[in-house]
């Protein structure tokens, strides 16, 4: 970690902590609603590709491929809109993090709530927008210090 840095899950523990619950509550919660594992790695990743979080990224894509998800839609991820890899849940899942992660830069219209409806409950609803909460959160932990990303000792990497 770069000297510069400073690490938020060190310096403030409590925090830290608080933030670990809010994602176990909220992972809970998702599967407690119905929604498969795979769709809670999906919001996870795909949050995490539009923060730029290297660390979240390569931890989610990780327990993913564990999951049995497979390479052909993780690659086609960042344009799920243009594949047919992802099911109209997922698609609505996918939509609702991507609007909850812009969320200061565009308006977050009732029509996104309107069409996620359409296959999705509002426990559903709620449990992928705490889960995008939790996972920007940990982004923004994880950019703001820096974590290292980079090939591990002994680990064979792409």
């Amino acid at each position: 970690m770069s000297r510069a840095r400073i690490d938020m899950a060190k310096n403030a523990p409590a925090s830290y902590a608080a933030l670990g619950t809010l994602a176990a509550a909220a992972e809970s919660e998702a599967k407690d609603s119905g929604l498969e594992s795979a769709l809670i790695d999906l919001v996870k990743i795909r949050a995490s590709q539009l923060n730029g979080c290297a660390f979240c990224l390569r931890m989610h894509t990780r327990e993913a491929v564990a999951g049995g998800m497979g390479s052909d839609r993780l690659a086609v991820l960042p344009a799920w809109r243009e594949s047919q890899y992802f099911s109209t849940v997922e698609q609505a899942a996918l939509s609702i993090a991507e609007a909850i992660t812009f969320i200061s830069a565009q308006i977050l219209d009732d029509s996104l709530y309107d069409s996620a409806r359409r296959h999705l409950d509002d426990r559903q609803i709620a449990a992928i927008v705490w889960v995008t909460i939790a996972i920007n959160g940990f982004n923004r932990v994880a950019i703001s210090s820096h974590y290292h990303v980079g090939p591990e000792v002994g680990h064979v990497s792409d």
